[in-house]
């Protein structure tokens, strides 16, 4: 036999020899009543923490969720500490916030969920449900029961500014505290002020300490963070000397260690968008005045859009709104302005030219902006949709004054004009440097070469952090920025069609009658006209068909007319004297032949302005029927019209 065969026969037993074991190591198969028998609550299915599969089986619907909901209920027992208790003070509070109990039943309410929460004060001050408790009881409470609220939470002051709910908590309790637990909550903050704005939740409680303190805690809160002398040493701070240039001036602090300073607490701040916080607006306000030109540029840079819009509602924001307008380039001039419409078409226009401070920002913007097209699209189109509010408004009408009458003593105030006028020193020192240098060099170029460099300059736009700052204030001409805003924009138009229709309305108004005397004049300069003449003569026209009403009678107590009411007659009368085509159209219309009757009262102002009016047709008109009132002094005339 040979090999190959032997090795064949081999293989075959060998084989013959595995299979058996083969067939041991397999696992019997599952009969199939098995798997139909089989239970889900196995080894392979549902966890056990479900409760016993055999008893679930059998239970109903209803059975099920009250099984789950104690199963839950027991989860929340373990992973809270006080659920127990909190479930108690939810069923207290439920009662004792309602409007219909009485006074002496909230109060033992009140008193029983203290009593609950003694000891426990600072661990359940952190949830959602007790720290609406915690707040009901601290306004409601006696002050003895506010004190004892204090001593428990005041050692944890610090941990508790950082949590959502409990921040609620500590707003309550400063609200309610004595000065003195206010000076110690203010206290626990000193040394951290700094961390806590730099901390979503933790700059609501300085924000709210900064707001209920005096002049001297608000001074110690912002001398933290002016200077590392002033947050280790309380003494240096005074109240004398606020803004931060001064105390430079009179600590002898270095200015470069306050500007690094000052700088590690505002670049965080401003990364993280943490500005809507009057501190700090005030910390930026005096960063400005003390900042190189490379962090004065950073910080126009970060502010430049959304950041800004959320601003502007306070003196110390619209401030900064303003520096970046006048300090900004073209490019962050537009973005701020596109940033007052959001992707979604709804405009912050409306909302900010009726806020105190905002409608200051939108003066800020017609007398700086170059880009008279982009304002026109996205702030004169809003203003143009609520004309008449915003005429009737004490703010609203401030942004429509200044492009009739711009920077008015009359309608804004120092105050006012002096934030207009503001500008960050480094930035104009480096602006004033930059024209000296360009005045210099334009000497040895040839008129060509200055052609040339003028185009390159109006195509080529800046770059760079201190490229963009140097743009400050405009270029273009004042009147034709105005007259492109009011007149060719179509708001001028608008703005005489409002007057029109409401006439009698706006002149009674002690806030409207400004902006119908600028409009009816022509706006200072003239710039309505003569492009705008005949709607204009519509508008003397209304003026002077109300003014030719008969007079109300004297049972309708609560109707004057417009001659005799104290606001409107004071404004016709200015107009009288400055516009002599509106006094032609009043006299013919509403007065001639009828001035006897009108010489009584606050009216005998106008028609002595007739015969006071430079213009000398105008007096010529009126003479012949009101010298004979003058004689009979049922008129008078100022003395230096008599002398003439």
């Amino acid at each position: 036999m040979s090999s190959k065969g032997l090795k064949s026969t081999k293989r075959k037993d060998t084989e013959h020899s595995d299979k058996p074991d083969a067939l041991k190591s397999k696992k019997p198969k599952l009969a199939p009543n098995t798997m139909q028998n089989q239970k889900p609550g196995g080894e392979h299915g549902k966890p056990k923490a479900f409760g016993n599969n055999d008893k679930s089986v059998n239970l109903s619907k209803k059975e099920r969720r009250v099984q789950a909901k104690e199963l839950t209920e027991a989860r929340k027992k373990r992973r809270k500490p006080h659920y127990t208790l909190e479930q108690e003070l939810a069923t207290l509070w439920e009662k004792m916030r309602r409007r219909d109990i009485g006074k002496d039943d909230r109060l033992k309410l009140i008193s029983e969920a203290l009593l609950k929460m003694k000891g426990k004060m600072h661990e359940i001050a952190g949830s959602h449900v007790s720290s609406r408790v915690l707040q009901t009881c601290l306004k409601y409470c006696s002050q003895a029961e506010k004190e004892t609220v204090f001593k428990e939470l005041h050692p944890h002051f610090l941990s508790l500014a950082s949590n959502t709910y409990a921040v609620h908590v500590l707003q309550k309790m400063m609200d309610g505290a004595s000065k003195q637990q206010l000076s110690a909550c203010i206290s626990s903050l000193r040394g951290h002020v700094a961390a806590l704005l730099r901390h979503m939740v933790g700059s609501v409680v300085v924000e709210h300490a900064y707001h209920t303190g005096n002049a001297a805690q608000k001074q110690e809160l912002l001398g933290e963070l002016y200077s590392t002398e002033l947050q280790l040493f309380k003494d240096l701070n005074s109240t004398s000397e606020k803004r931060v240039v001064d105390i430079i001036a009179k600590l002898g602090l270095q200015k470069g260690s306050v500007i690094r300073h000052m700088t590690a607490i505002v670049q965080p701040i401003l990364e993280k968008g943490i500005v809507d916080h009057t501190i700090t607006h005030k910390l930026l306000i005096e960063y400005m005045t003390v900042a190189d030109k490379t962090s004065a540029a950073f910080v126009i840079q970060q502010l430049s859009g959304p950041l800004l819009i959320r601003m502007v509602h306070t003196r110390d924001g619209s401030r900064l709104a303003m520096l970046c307008i006048k300090h900004g380039s073209a490019k962050e001039r537009k973005k701020i302005i596109k940033a007052m419409k959001t992707d979604d078409k709804e405009s912050h226009v409306g909302s900010i030219a009726s806020d105190q401070y905002g409608s200051m920002v939108l003066a800020c913007i017609f007398s700086l902006v170059d880009d008279t097209k982009l304002v026109t699209k996205i702030i004169v189109r809003e203003l143009e949709a609520n004309l008449k509010d915003l005429v009737m408004g004490k703010n609203g009408r401030r942004p429509l004054l200044q492009l009739l009458h711009p920077n008015s003593s009359r309608y804004f105030s120092q105050d006012d004009l002096a934030s207009l006028d503001l500008s960050v020193p480094s930035l104009c020192l480096m602006d004033k440097s930059e024209t000296l240098s360009e005045a210099k060099d334009s000497d040895d170029k040839e008129p060509a070469e200055e052609a040339k460099d003028e185009q390159e300059d109006a195509v080529t736009e800046q770059s760079g952090l201190e490229e963009n700052a140097t743009v400050a204030g405009s270029k273009k001409d004042p009147l034709l920025r105005r007259q492109e805003l009011l007149v060719k924009s179509g708001l001028a138009e608008r703005l005489i069609d409002v007057c029109v229709e409401n006439a009698e309305e706006f002149l009674k108004s002690n806030l409207a009658k400004e902006v119908i005397y600028e409009v009816a004049v022509g706006g200072c300069d003239g710039i309505l006209l003569p492009t705008l003449s005949e709607k204009l003569s519509e508008l003397y026209e209304a003026i002077a068909s109300v003014a030719a009403e008969p007079k109300p009678d004297e049972s309708e107590k609560d109707s004057q007319h417009i001659l005799e009411n104290f606001h409107s007659n004071r404004t016709i009368r200015r107009l009288v004297l400055d516009s002599p085509t509106f006094a032609s159209i009043l006299f013919k219309k509403a007065l001639a032949g009828k001035c006897r009757s009108w010489a009584q009262g606050h009216c005998s102002r106008i028609l002595s302005a007739f015969l006071e009016t430079q213009d000398v047709q105008v007096r010529e008109m009126a003479k012949e029927e009101l010298q004979v009132l003058v004689d009979e002094g049922a008129i008078k005339i100022t003395d230096t019209k008599k002398s003439e």
